[in-house]
């Protein structure tokens, strides 16, 4: 009886913790709807729902665009975060911005273009960011740049004066007077940190509705604040904000404890003790699960987010088609007014992951919350290639594979199409025959290896992804 009641009080006390956060986040939105007649947006006036999606270089652009995206950041390398795995130079640049400028979106409509400049630069990256926003004032025009340092913002409104301004997470304006602030020095579009709670952002968005709100809603949560962390920097001299975090935090520790005190050893630093502190929030070593706040996209949009971001610009192609998809299909699905399809967090877990959690957006994470047996993505699947030629040598069943993991002949794979792709063409089917493109028959395939041809069945399309049940010791990437 005891056992019974006690469920039922924490399902009740459950039930009543989200209804509070219910009617918050409801009064925020109807706050700001009480002030459309003053400012210059609103709830009213917000624009269309937004599906963001990050590219890394020229490949991922065109996976973003085939997979779900009606707007793209990317950025230059020494300009931009993520710039140890960013591949654009300018000439890519602006073969790229020639991509989404001619691309249409899912609905038809063009692709936004946002540019990253958002690293905070020293001194000597001065003259060369003036050089760099002149390139992108005069050749790329893009819809809007994402800035974090205040010092860029003063040399965007000498050199790109009529640019469009969105501040970067790195900026990390947790508050709506930090907003305020910012929109004072012409920003329209605020990237809110991961660490906001619901009602904050519903309250920012009371408080400031003029200003537009985009949101991370899926990737890597930093154990900082939005990057504002030094162990990168102390431990490989990788500065994260200047872009080139090694994901110290990350990395495998072991725990030594003396009297009082307490010491970390990394894995590849055998005898090099590191102390640590712990007060009543924990320590700041740690590796967070992932953020995936796909099923709540309904509450963000009504707390004010009109753009829903994925992070990602160092992910395989697969990582960003899949969560693309999957996230077009939900925003898509909010906007017609259907009921959330919970088979998308299955295929979440289809992609490298530390297991998931939603961010801080129900409150603070708790232990629960930290991998700490899982440095390394896991998944349920394992990436097996992309189709890069379709109908190969005039044989409308073979196709040239890209492999990325070792495969079979006999082999079941899933065929992922982007989207627009028929869904026939999709599903299991089983891989008859492999030939080198020599025209030899091969019987195993391996990630690294120059193409393959795999005889699969017809109608598949360029673009389509294969994977497999992920086998033991494996990982799906």
């Amino acid at each position: 009886m005891f056992e019974y009641s006690s469920c039922y009080y924490t399902k009740f006390y459950r039930f009543g913790q989200e209804l509070r956060l219910k009617i918050r986040v409801f009064w925020g939105s109807f706050s700001a709807l009480m002030k459309k007649k003053t400012a210059k947006s609103s709830l009213a006036t917000r624009p269309s729902l937004e599906l963001l999606l990050p590219a890394g270089d020229m490949d991922k652009l065109k996976f973003a665009l085939a997979y779900g995206a009606n707007a793209i950041y990317m950025g230059v390398g020494p300009f931009s975060m993520r710039s140890r795995f960013n591949n654009f130079d300018e000439k890519t640049f602006l073969e790229g911005a020639k991509m989404v400028r001619e691309a249409k979106g899912p609905k038809g409509a063009g692709i936004k273009l946002y540019v990253t400049v958002n690293i905070y630069i020293r001194n000597n990256k001065v003259e060369a960011f003036k050089k760099h926003l002149k390139f992108l004032r005069d050749k790329v025009k893009p819809d809007a740049l994402i800035i974090a340092d205040p010092g860029v913002i003063q040399i965007v409104k000498e050199v790109y004066p009529e640019a469009v301004l969105h501040l970067s997470v790195q900026a990390n304006a947790l508050n709506y007077k930090a907003v305020e602030f910012w929109r004072n020095q012409g920003v329209v579009r605020v990237i809110l940190p991961r660490e906001l709670m619901l009602e904050e952002i519903a309250e920012i968005h009371s408080k400031v509705p003029d200003v537009e709100l985009e949101a991370f809603v899926h990737g890597a949560i930093c154990v900082a604040y939005s990057g504002r962390c030094l162990l990168s920097a102390y431990m490989t001299g990788r500065d994260a904000n200047q872009g080139i975090c090694a994901h110290s935090c990350r990395w495998k520790y072991k725990v030594y404890s003396g009297s009082d005190e307490f010491f970390l050893e990394e894995e590849q630093r055998p005898g090099e003790f590191m102390p640590i502190e712990e007060d009543d929030h924990g320590t700041y070593i740690m590796n967070s699960k992932d953020n995936c706040l796909i099923e709540h996209l309904e509450v963000l949009c009504d707390a004010g987010i009109c753009s829903f971001k994925i992070e990602g610009r160092n992910k395989t192609e697969y990582y960003l088609a899949i969560v693309g998809k999957a996230y077009r299909k939900a925003v898509d699905d909010l906007e017609a007014g259907r009921k959330f399809d919970c088979g998308l967090l299955d295929e979440l877990e289809k992609i490298s992951n530390r297991g998931y959690i939603p961010g801080f957006i129900k409150g603070f994470p708790g232990e629960d919350n930290v991998s700490s047996d899982r440095s390394s993505p896991d998944s349920k699947c394992r990436f097996v290639g992309i189709v890069r030629e379709t109908s190969a040598n005039g044989q409308a069943d073979l196709y040239r594979i890209e492999v990325r993991n070792r495969v079979e002949v006999g082999d079941e794979v899933e065929v992922v199409v982007p989207l627009g792709g028929e869904a026939k063409a999709g599903g299991l089917v089983k891989i008859s025959e492999m030939l080198s493109l020599g025209g030899k028959k091969v019987g195993v395939a391996h990630g690294g290896d120059k193409d393959v041809y795999f005889r699969l069945k017809k109608g598949i399309t360029e673009m389509a992804l294969l994977r497999i049940e992920a086998r033991s010791g494996l990982m799906g990437i």
